[in-house]
């Protein structure tokens, strides 16, 4: 035996497998790599320690990732704000990644602590406005001179999406809005299933 179920309590495996859309055989990869990323000496108390935000940056999803720093703020539930991660928190960033959580849209809403299902509500206060729609695009095209649209530029794409999806233009895109857009396009929902 030896394996990573033998190190994961058996009704916690349970638990989670209630608690999410992961398989049995996710939750113990997901249990495996989150010791991988604890120091030796602390991997049998994987259960209850938590990963360091530099360490969590460094798994290949999160690598290239253009939101890495903003998923990690979402996710993490510490208290000490170092956005490091308990196993909970890991689980519920890579449970975005499970098909079953895409099957049903509104299964996406609870999963994080903001109201959008990828972290784009950088202030978290319920709604995507110019700001946000701004550091959202920003993020997508990069940070450096070369790629950043020009001021007019951006005003306009950010005119654009307001008039695709502010349904009661008061210039915000709220929940049921995003909602909305992404049920006119399939093919939405999976692109943010890659950006996580």
């Amino acid at each position: 035996m030896g394996g990573s179920a033998s190190l994961l309590p058996r009704d916690a495996l349970g638990e989670y497998q209630e608690l999410t859309f992961l398989s049995k055989q996710e939750i113990l990869l997901a249990y495996k790599r989150f010791r991988e990323l604890l120091p030796k000496e602390e991997r049998e108390n994987a259960c209850s320690a938590r990963v360091p935000k530099s360490h969590i940056l460094t798994l290949p999803e999160l690598r290239a990732n253009p939101f890495q720093h903003r998923i990690c703020n979402v996710f993490s539930t510490s208290e000490a704000g170092d956005n490091s991660m308990s196993f909970e928190d890991f689980l519920a960033m890579l449970e975005l990644r499970s098909a079953g959580a895409w099957d049903s849209l509104s299964s996406l809403w609870p999963l994080a602590k903001g109201t959008f299902p990828v972290p784009t509500d950088f202030d978290n206060d319920g709604t995507l406005d110019r700001k946000d729609l701004e550091q959202l695009v920003n993020c997508l095209t990069g940070q450096g001179e070369e790629s950043r649209l020009s001021r007019a530029e951006m005003e306009q794409l950010i005119q654009n999406i307001l008039e695709e999806s502010d349904i009661d233009k008061d210039g915000t895109i709220n929940l049921s809005e995003f909602q909305h857009v992404v049920s006119r396009s399939p093919d939405f929902a999976s692109s943010f299933k890659i950006v996580l």
